[in-house]
């Protein structure tokens, strides 16, 4: 997109589907538990497009041939908790030797600003590809601590994955940390007084939860 050159929208129809279900507010805690995790998976196959591959000589049942397998930089996720925690099973069930690191951080709902309080992640970050996960992009106050976080442990390369984004959240992304792609299923219209996405999905940490 032209405004946001970091930004990529999984628009394949399985996925805005499954987000259209995700958004209705009778949609019950066990049918949006199951589809940020579908969501997510779908959503993987996208971000990790471009991972590196090498070749490798293999015996099929006939014959020898040339195959590919992923090579270089060991993929790491990472969740912002608490809701980026619904995000992760689908993306491991895709990548199981993914490891899985955690990001502690809430946004404090007076100030907007994000506050860490744990961070757990697995060691030589610099040799890892990170995927950060949270379904939800509003201020960006957030995915940019977070980002700053890993890349203070030494991530290099790290990528961002969320089920909808606000465009003020696209854009504190790319003024932060350019170098870092987000990938969403949605770009919402906006935030609201609150900081809030319109038109949303509401709260998806209590919507995961069930809790207020």
């Amino acid at each position: 997109m032209g405004e946001f050159p970091n930004l990529t929208i999984v628009d394949h129809p399985l996925v805005r589907h499954k987000l259209t279900v995700l958004r209705r507010h009778d949609t019950s805690k066990k049918k949006f538990k199951e589809l940020v995790d579908e969501i997510a998976m779908l959503m993987a196959y996208e971000v990790t497009k471009d991972l590196p591959m090498e070749e490798v000589q293999i015996e099929t049942p006939l014959e020898k041939t040339t195959a590919y397998k992923l090579s270089g930089k060991k993929l790491t996720v990472v969740p912002i908790l608490r809701a980026g925690l619904g995000m992760v099973d689908g993306v491991v069930r895709l990548i199981p030797a993914a490891r899985v690191g955690h990001i502690g951080l809430y946004r404090d709902h007076e100030t907007l600003q994000p506050v860490s309080y744990y961070l757990k992640i697995p060691a030589e970050a610099e040799a890892r590809e990170f995927i950060l996960l949270d379904p939800m992009l509003a201020t960006g106050g957030s995915a940019s601590a977070a980002v700053t976080a890993l890349k203070g442990e030494g991530a290099g390369r790290i990528q961002f994955m969320c089920l909808v984004a606000a465009p003020e959240g696209v854009k504190r992304m790319l003024q932060d940390h350019p170098d870092v792609a987000v990938h969403t299923a949605a770009l919402d219209r906006e935030l609201d007084e609150n900081g809030y996405i319109r038109p949303g999905l509401g709260d998806a940490g209590d919507r995961l939860f069930g809790t207020r």
